[in-house]
């Protein structure tokens, strides 16, 4: 009979890669929480009208590669394509903006997007994000962008480029895209088929086109900054003033527009320059109308977006993360010892070692090379003499030290034991 295999597009994430993925979380834990970011967590499908109006129904995401089904009760629910629309959606639904002031939130998990799979591409992925509700501050997206910048650098990614441009206001952008398909309409037929179809859907992703020709056509296309006002333009150099004076580096994109309808203002990415126009690691920008767009009141909004499964394929070439090895590696023989062996291991557990428990009943000497294998540096022995006496023998791996000790006394001494096991897995000092 045939195994079931994965279906395509999704991949298993084996615990050698997941000590990468636990180590990107952590660090990103650790820099949103400093910046008073709290955790949010929403389902992994939501009703489709959500994405439909809060994406856009003219996006590529809505039209080509969002997970639809109905549910057993003729339902329309789509599997979470992006992680705003949710956060919105529970924002208006449990009335956080209720609380007053500025809603900081953050998420991580899985995202499903029907695309071809590639490298760091997969139909269900993963994201880290951030949402700032409540500020129309220049100062809301500066914090937003140096978080990401901060996430990068910590993670030993600083080769990037922030690319950043302003969408400008809803009115600017309504203005612009007017004036845009006038200027591609006599260039209809000599657009590559995707951007044809985005003609009068979504004419501002001509502007990010990879096909060659119509990036030539796209060259002398109207400009979005002509037709930014004033208020738009000031709002702009604020920001762009906000980010010099913390010393991020950054590029002007006037053809980066991003492919959500509900962006406006700022809209920015980072980008990795050695992986080229592959390379965009975070992306994100300012919503001010998606709020009240999904039935909320006016709260305007800025946030971004990290795909994991990128990030992390750069990292596995640049870290060298090694797997916890246990404080205590258990080994017995016999069944009392055995016995004794698992109310032994369960025992310093509870006083926080971390125990591995040799489960095999093999010979000691084939247990006592898993031990050596293991990589922790204590390993406690507990045959038939140990057991009838109560008692535990203490090996120390790297020096070939031996003690005996009673099960009692063992636990009694636990906090000297941490500290000898802590001192011979600390790095040794020349």
């Amino acid at each position: 009979m045939d195994f079931i295999q994965a279906s395509r597009g999704t991949r298993d994430i084996l615990p050698d890669e997941t000590l990468y993925w636990q180590h990107v979380e952590a660090v990103a834990r650790q820099i949103l929480q400093r910046a008073a970011y709290r955790e949010i967590r929403t389902p992994i499908f939501e009703q489709t009208g959500l994405f439909e109006r809060g994406i856009g129904e003219a996006t590529d995401i809505v039209g080509k590669e969002m997970y639809t089904f109905d549910d057993r009760g003729h339902r329309s629910i789509t599997l979470r394509p992006e992680g705003t629309a949710g956060a919105v959606r529970s924002l208006i639904e449990n009335k956080l903006y209720a609380q007053g002031g500025v809603q900081r939130l953050w998420y991580t998990g899985p995202m499903f997007r029907y695309e071809r799979p590639g490298a760091g591409r997969q139909r269900q992925f993963h994201q880290i994000g951030v949402e700032l509700f409540g500020s129309r501050n220049p100062r809301a997206d500066a914090e937003v962008i140096a978080l990401a910048a901060d996430l990068l650098q910590t993670l030993a990614l600083e080769d990037w480029v922030l690319a950043i441009n302003s969408l400008g206001s809803f009115e600017d952008r309504q203005d612009y895209r007017s004036a845009l398909v006038r200027y591609l309409e006599p260039y209809k037929d000599d657009l590559d088929p995707d951007s044809q179809q985005r003609l009068y859907r979504n004419p501002l992703r001509i502007l990010d086109s990879k096909d060659p020709n119509t990036q030539a056509i796209a060259q002398d296309a109207p400009k979005l900054q002509a037709f930014l006002s004033s208020e738009s333009r000031e709002y702009f150099e604020q920001v762009l003033h906000l980010l010099e004076a913390l010393q991020i580096p950054y590029q002007l994109d006037h053809c980066l527009v991003r492919g959500l309808d509900y962006y406006t203002h700022t809209a920015f990415e980072f980008k990795l320059v050695e992986l080229g126009t592959q390379g965009t690691l975070c992306g994100g920008g300012r919503y001010d109308r998606l709020v009240a767009e999904l039935g909320g009141p006016e709260v305007p909004a800025v946030g971004w977006a990290i795909g994991l499964e990128r990030l992390i394929s750069l990292l596995q070439g640049r870290l060298d993360l090694d797997p916890v090895s246990p404080d205590v590696y258990l080994v017995a023989r016999g069944q009392v010892a055995e016995e004794q062996s698992l109310t032994l291991a369960r025992a310093l557990q509870q006083r926080h070692f971390a125990v591995e428990l040799d489960l095999s009943g093999s010979a000691f000497a084939k247990q006592l090379k898993r031990a050596d294998r293991s990589g922790a540096p204590l390993c406690l022995v507990v045959g038939e003499a140990e057991a009838e006496a109560q008692q535990v023998q203490l090996k120390w791996l790297a020096s070939g030290d031996q003690q005996m000790r009673s099960q009692a006394e063992l636990m009694e001494q636990a906090n000297i034991l941490r500290e000898k096991i802590n001192l011979a897995k600390s790095p040794k000092r020349l």
